[in-house]
């Protein structure tokens, strides 16, 4: 009896565990830093960025360039300019990021707000800052 309580428990125990990835996974697909967001111009530029789950992190990929003319093919399509952001709750998120105008990697602080993101790059421990805000498109 003890044997067939002890198999029931353990039985139990797997179905909850299986049912709470099943529910954590679509979590982590809703993240609101995903999604494809529209940079800054930055130097006479901007960019369509890519943001996605990237292990446990967030990471944003240049997808599309653009400058004055219209759509270009920059070098930089396919780079990652966010990197390895961490979620801290509240929509605040810190990592790095990669300023392509003068491939530098900065202290990284992020900020979503619905449809908004604030990116800054930071040096100096993160005393000087240099901001950008990016509008969601998808």
């Amino acid at each position: 009896m003890d044997d067939a309580r002890n198999r029931e428990d353990s039985m139990k125990k797997l179905a909850l565990a299986a049912a709470f990835a099943v529910i954590g996974l679509p979590a982590l697909a809703q993240d609101a830093a995903f999604g494809i967001w529209k940079t800054q111009i930055d130097d006479g530029a901007y960019a369509h960025v890519t943001m996605k789950q990237c292990g446990q992190k967030v990471c944003g990929f240049i997808t599309r360039t653009f400058n004055s003319s219209g759509e270009y093919q920059s070098p930089n399509i396919g780079k990652p300019i966010v990197i390895n952001m961490e979620p801290k709750g509240g929509g605040a998120y810190e990592g790095s990021v990669w300023r392509p105008s003068n491939d530098k990697i900065y202290i990284g602080k992020m900020q979503v707000n619905g449809n908004a993101l604030s990116l800054k790059g930071c040096v100096a421990g993160g005393l000087l800052c240099a901001n950008q805000n990016w509008t969601r498109i998808q």
